[in-house]
């Protein structure tokens, strides 16, 4: 995942210049101009002197990277918008990628692109305040952003489109809890966490339906010992084995196919 790093601008140096208002090397110049004139332009030089004025460009610099960044967004995904041209990654959540897909409602889902629509719908025209936090690798800033009064980050994740991302924060793993108790958003389904997604993006991620089409009505059921058995309609277990395709459980259409597949019939 992308690395984290201080939100922080680097200053600049103050302009070279030849002339006597230049950087301190003049110093013993204007405090000689201090003692002779006093007055006025005694408080002038000292002025020039002080750390604040030869770097005031730079303390200005450093304050207004600090600044909260307002205005309409743009929603890029799920956990990204963008502001008068800067760039914000959502802190401390990790939502599906664009090209995501997950499985609700018994089939597969583009929840990446729907985390996006959700994002979308709850902001509206509404202004956007965000409070950077820090400066990701990509140049994005990295923050906590309000809409309608209302952490955005923590809604998100609350409603079930977005996971706490805890490799760097744990500021929103109660709202994921409540999330999958409430089977909220995408814990309706099944689904593969954004990080495990962009880690084997080159790889094909094959995803089971818990619910199966009609012909296919066999349980393909994994024991906690590890036994792979299947279990037909008319089964004494039938009603009551649930299938789990995260844990490699799966449907069949037909006995030989489960068979085929490695399980045994159950002997009820």
């Amino acid at each position: 995942m992308r690395k984290v790093i201080p939100f922080r601008r680097r200053q600049k140096r103050p302009p070279p210049s030849s002339g006597p208002w230049g950087p301190r090397r003049n110093a013993p110049w204007l405090l000689a101009f201090a003692v002779l004139f006093g007055g006025a332009g005694g408080y002038l030089a000292f002025d020039l002197l002080s750390p604040a004025s030869v770097s005031g460009g730079s303390v200005q610099s450093a304050a207004a990277a600090s600044e909260n960044i307002m205005g309409q967004a743009s929603i890029i995904d799920g956990d990204t918008l963008e502001i008068h041209g800067t760039r914000i990654r959502l802190h401390g959540i990790d939502a599906p990628e664009s090209d995501q897909l997950c499985l609700l409602n018994g089939g597969p889902s583009q929840c990446g692109q729907e985390a996006a629509h959700v994002l979308f719908n709850k902001i509206g025209d509404s202004v956007v305040s965000c409070e950077p936090r820090d400066m990701d690798r990509y140049g994005r800033v990295v923050a906590v952003c309000f809409a309608h009064g209302e952490d955005l980050n923590a809604w998100m994740v609350s409603n079930g489109w977005a996971l706490a991302f805890r490799e760097y924060s744990l500021d929103y793993v109660q709202q994921e809890q409540a999330a999958s108790a409430a089977k909220a958003g995408m814990w309706q389904g099944e689904f593969v966490a954004p990080w495990e997604w962009r880690r084997h993006e080159d790889v094909v991620i094959e995803l089971t339906p818990s619910v199966p089409a009609e012909e296919c009505a066999i349980k393909g059921n994994i024991s906690s010992s590890g036994e792979r058995i299947y279990h037909v309609p008319d089964g004494q277990y039938y009603s009551r084995t649930k299938i789990s395709p995260s844990k490699g459980e799966r449907w069949f259409c037909s006995e030989a196919e489960a068979k085929a597949a490695g399980w045994r019939r159950s002997k009820r």
